[in-house]
């Protein structure tokens, strides 16, 4: 199979590139660079694009004819809550337009296999009993312009299959963590352990924001998953896409087990050796206390399960970090 993955130069996207390589299918890449690495695809065809822009439909049709695409993993994607806050009009150019200018070509070329890059963040701050699991027919309310542009392209890829024959399916990312290989690993610090250790390799203590909420130790819950596992989850999903027989189109992507923030910063504390002390600072606005997928779905219809805990994740997270950044000679105490 050809496959063309976009945002296949970031962290999730690397993952993705090289498992498809590792089985055989031949893979071209498209990412803009903004936040991605060229050396993550090794020597998989790259091709610098920004899918947001007027000829983008144009420069698609040409790398899908030139490639022989037969399919599409959709990754690329502007992500950060806060920034579509501040930046709404520029996120739905990127994200839907994006999206847009992808399903133009793809329908231009009759490639009619996708796969979308979803988020949990299409549930929002959901209005369900401490502890429940998020499931995918349940409502999506989402709280950021990040969340809503998400959804409105789910929206999109259920459109075109009705209208010209889109073969869709959407995974609904939860908290991605870890790294399949050293050199892979998330160079940012938007989410909670690079966000722990940077602080930590700075000399510097984390925050916890909230220790108030209805949870067992006070702190939020999320569902960690390891990107190796969510990069085989893509395959899995690229492959059912083959199947005439295809009952959903939305699956989660997670463990079905929530760490609170809390449970996170000690496991970090044991993966690094650091005396991990946090600080606790105001809850953040739209904060849910707990939000953990029903994996239920993805099992029984594609047979995919995550394989790896949060320990197996701080450790390939930290082992990715430290030859990077470094850390100081004394740890903090």
């Amino acid at each position: 199979m050809s496959v063309l993955v976009t945002g296949g130069a970031g962290y999730i996207g690397s993952h993705v590139v090289r498992l498809l390589r590792q089985r055989g299918d031949t893979v071209v890449v498209v990412d803009d660079l903004s936040s991605g690495v060229a050396a993550n695809v090794g020597d998989a065809p790259l091709v610098q694009l920004d899918l947001s822009v007027s000829d983008a439909v144009d420069s698609l049709r040409t790398v899908i004819a030139d490639h022989g695409v037969d399919a599409v993993i959709h990754i690329a994607a502007k992500k950060q809550v806060g920034e579509s806050a501040a930046r709404p009009a520029w996120y739905y150019t990127q994200n839907v337009g994006g999206t847009a200018h992808l399903m133009l070509a793809m329908e231009a070329a009759g490639v009619r296999k996708l796969m979308f890059s979803s988020s949990a963040a299409t549930y929002g701050n959901p209005d369900v009993p401490p502890g429940s699991l998020m499931r995918e027919n349940g409502p999506s309310s989402p709280i950021s312009p990040y969340g809503e542009t998400k959804l409105v392209c789910e929206w999109m890829m259920r459109d075109a299959a009705r209208a010209w024959g889109l073969r869709g399916v959407g995974l609904r990312y939860f908290n991605v963590a870890g790294a399949g290989w050293p050199e892979l690993g998330d160079p940012t610090r938007f989410n909670l352990i690079p966000i722990a250790l940077g602080q930590l390799t700075e000399g510097k203590q984390p925050v916890i924001f909230g220790s108030d909420y209805p949870t067992q130790d006070g702190t939020c819950i999320r569902d960690y998953i390891h990107v190796l596992d969510l990069a085989d989850a893509h395959l899995a999903a690229l492959d059912y896409l083959d199947r005439d027989d295809r009952p959903y189109d939305i699956f989660n992507v997670g463990t079905g087990t929530g760490s609170s923030v809390s449970e996170v910063l000690e496991q970090i504390g044991r993966s690094t050796g650091y005396d991990v002390r946090p600080t606790i600072g105001d809850r953040r606005p739209g904060d849910p206390a707990t939000l953990v997928a029903d994996v239920s779905r993805i099992a029984d219809a594609l047979g995919w399960r995550a394989h790896h805990d949060l320990a197996a994740m701080v450790d390939s997270a930290w082992q990715a970090w430290e030859p990077t950044h470094g850390a100081p000679a004394v740890r903090p105490s």
